[in-house]
């Protein structure tokens, strides 16, 4: 690993407490236990590991004690519970129920696994100190290849990104910007379909155009074979540059990336990849149907780049995520490029490559911003590639068995490839109670006082070490509405995966939708029938509590189970009211001060409050003033290391309170990139959103939050599908009229 490893006497002192730890460990899960007993010793070990949750936020120095004291005493309480299960509750008087209780037992162990694993794996994230190319001489500093792969995006978006990619610090004579572009290939030019054909030629030419006018190298290929991975490797034969940065056409490079990466290659010639966070500029479809949750609430994202990629970082396991990544082409020359049997050829890249003994390297700052889907299908659409890649890893690339791998990298990638097969998990957790409360199948065999002595502390110890290690990153329960929402889908692409590894085909990922107006998802009817199944088994459920006593017991358990996912069922309710977003460029929050400047000299000064590349929000300092339409507003541009000075267009203005609202104008070529380098530029902006809301919430506070969310979709649902009935059944009696 590229890190300073700790001193010798850290290493004996840890030693000696670990095994400690696994003594006591080997202790309880040997000691003999009624319920009782099992329900005492279970409260004490949840009581550690609050103390050791608690102690470790306060003591810095000791906190990888206190986390792996705490992950030892939950995963006795998790191998009891496994234990007893299998061995005291899976008795069943006939073969249906037998099946359907180790279906549950099944889940169970998937689900134990992999939050055991997880927990190994996150155990430490890696915090790495910054290095930059301040520190290297320019002859040391490698020349840069930029690789921009595109397919169907639009010559819009194609032009920010570019023109960022050239403004980034770093010597002009090393830096290399070249679009691939796959929408304008020989084949694509000379389609049978004439309206394709004419498509991409005419797509062809405004990307050559838009990259002579930048001095981009514009390369395109003859055919359209292996997806990006393809395009990425006809690239390569191309040009010659010894760092390869590969960039989605979406995501654009604050002016530091290269500064901030480089180094940790150019001084270690082991590493083949660092690899930095996706900043997504735009809620996806959870983020802003969800009580409008994007600047409040930690994202997946958040939880993945800002704590899984540290915690795989620290056992040289951080892989390859398609873009906003610097990888050495001679390593990827001794793999014959990107990776193309699965569909996610990034982390198969990285998988090959750590098998070869190389390194990588996770630089936690966020310095390329991208747009998340905006729509529920292409956020579906999006999971579900990723699902069916990771899987196919799995299944052909066995990193279980891997040879070169060290024992926590094979960790580190089965933690990550097995979390997409929570599909199977999710469904049955979902509809299992009413196996029990409609047909009376015996799904779990066991008492209420062993339920609370067994089952209730692993769940709890599940959730404390969850907090632990993903509290800033997470909010209970937030993940249960993410998994319930792709489950469905998901789980039919995961069986086509393992049905026939090979047959998955890449499939781009739509980015820059508008929705101009609010409506309910067509992905809806499949969670109505879940709803109406959940609701059926509290009905039966409450009649069973009436009229069956000796069950009584069972019974409310399986309710309230059954009841906690309807909750969130009607949760996921609001996420499938698509709303309306019309907004061209995300607006994110800003403090930056400026001063807006007439063109006869007069001058107002303020602070924004939000700020996109379209324009700003701000309030000026100066109230009961009248500021002309026509202005310039100038502020420091940390990217350029200057302040810019940008034509802009007023279009409100409060003069009792100063709040102003202005638009940038792309007067000139340099006016635009002005524009870019002060909204887009500077990393700072994105890691100070990102601190903001990357904030932990107590477990009672998310079930809270989830229940005020859960009520009020079902009757929006009612009222927008009985709306929509009544205008087609409208539309439907005026075209009889006419006819």
């Amino acid at each position: 690993m590229a890190i300073s490893p700790p001193g010798k006497r850290w290493f004996l002192g840890f030693n000696i407490f670990f095994v400690l730890c696994l003594l006591l460990l080997s202790a309880v899960l040997a000691a003999p236990m009624d319920s009782t007993g099992q329900l005492v010793a279970s409260g004490i070990i949840l009581l550690l590991i609050h103390l050791s949750g608690t102690e470790s936020k306060h003591h810095h120095r000791y906190r990888l004690y206190f986390r792996v004291f705490a992950l030892l005493l939950g995963l006795a309480l998790t191998i009891r519970y496994i234990l007893w299960r299998g061995m005291y509750t899976m008795s069943a008087s006939d073969w249906i129920s037998l099946v359907a209780m180790w279906l549950l037992y099944v889940a169970e162990l998937y689900a134990a696994f992999t939050h055991v694993i997880s927990c190994m794996v996150n155990i430490n994230p890696l915090t790495r100190p910054e290095k930059t190319i301040r520190d290297l001489a320019t002859e040391q500093l490698p020349s840069v290849d930029i690789l921009i792969p595109t397919y169907n995006e639009s010559a819009d978006i194609l032009d920010v990104t570019l023109r960022a990619a050239k403004q980034l610090n770093y010597p002009p004579e090393k830096l290399h910007v070249h679009l691939l572009d796959d929408g304008g290939t020989l084949q694509k030019r000379t389609q049978d379909d004439r309206e394709g054909r004419q498509a991409a030629i005419l797509r062809a030419g405004q990307l050559r155009q838009l990259c002579q006018s930048l001095g981009v190298t514009y390369l395109s290929r003859d055919k359209n074979e292996y997806a990006k991975a393809g395009n990425v490797n006809s690239a390569l034969q191309h040009t010659q540059s010894e760092l390869v940065v590969i960039l989605d056409a979406d995501h654009v490079p604050t002016a530091d990336f290269l500064d901030k990466t480089v180094p940790w290659l150019a001084t270690n010639p082991k590493v083949f990849l660092v690899q930095t966070p996706h900043f997504m500029a735009n809620p996806d479809p959870v983020e802003r149907n969800y009580f409008a949750a994007f600047t409040r609430m930690p994202s997946e994202n958040d939880m993945f780049y800002g704590t899984i990629q540290q915690g795989l970082d620290f056992w040289n396991a951080s892989f390859f995520c398609g873009s906003a990544a610097v990888l050495r082409r001679a390593h990827l020359d001794e793999v014959g490029g990107l990776s193309g049997k699965s569909v996610t050829e990034d982390a198969e890249t990285a998988y090959d490559l750590h098998a070869m003994g190389y390194e990588s390297v996770y630089v936690n700052r966020p310095m390329v911003s991208g747009l998340a889907p905006e729509t529920l299908n292409a956020f579906i659409s999006q999971r579900m590639r990723w699902a069916q890649g990771m899987t196919q890893i799995l299944l052909l690339k066995k990193p279980q068995l891997a040879e070169g791998l060290s024992l926590m990298q094979r960790a580190g990638y089965l933690s990550s490839i097995l979390f997409w097969l929570f599909p199977f998990a999710r469904i049955i957790f979902l509809l299992m109670p009413l196996a029990y409360l409609v047909f009376g199948l015996q799904i779990y065999h066991a008492s209420l006082t062993e339920i609370l002595a067994y089952t209730l502390p692993h769940v709890i110890a599940t959730y404390q070490l969850s907090t632990l290690l993903f509290g800033r990153t997470r909010w209970p329960l937030v993940s249960e509405l993410y998994e319930i929402l792709q489950c469905t889908f998901t789980l039919r692409a995961l069986v086509r995966v393992f049905r026939n590894p090979e047959a998955p085909s890449f499939v781009v990922t739509p980015k820059g939708e508008n929705l101009e107006k609010n409506f309910v998802s067509p992905l809806s009817g499949v969670f109505y029938c879940l709803i109406t199944l959940l609701l059926l088994g509290v009905v039966i459920g409450f009649y069973k509590l009436v009229n069956e006593p000796l069950t009584r017991d069972l019974t409310v358990i399986v309710l309230l189970w059954n009841l906690f996912n309807l909750v969130l069922m009607f949760s996921v309710l609001s996420i499938l009211i698509e709303r309306k977003q019309v907004r061209v460029q995300a607006r994110l929050p800003a403090n930056d001060e400026f001063t807006l400047q007439s063109a006869d000299g007069r001058a107002w000064v303020g602070t924004m409050s939000d700020l996109s590349l379209g324009g700003a929000r701000a309030r000026i300092h100066a109230k009961q003033q009248t500021l002309p339409e026509t202005l310039s507003m100038i502020s420091w541009c940390e990217s350029k290391q200057k302040n810019v000075v940008i034509p802009c267009t007023l279009l409100h203005h409060e003069p009792q309170s100063g709040a102003v609202r202005f638009q940038f104008e792309r007067n000139s070529f340099n006016s635009w990139d002005d524009i870019i380098a002060f909204t887009l530029g500077d990393s700072r902006r994105w890691k100070s959103f990102q601190r903001r809301r990357t904030r932990p919430i107590s477990y009672w506070y998310g079930a809270r939050h989830v229940l005020n969310v859960s009520i009020r979709p079902v009757f929006q649902h009612f009222i927008m599908q009985v709306t929509s009935l009544w205008q087609q059944l409208a539309t439907n009696k005026d075209q009889e009229n006419e006819n």
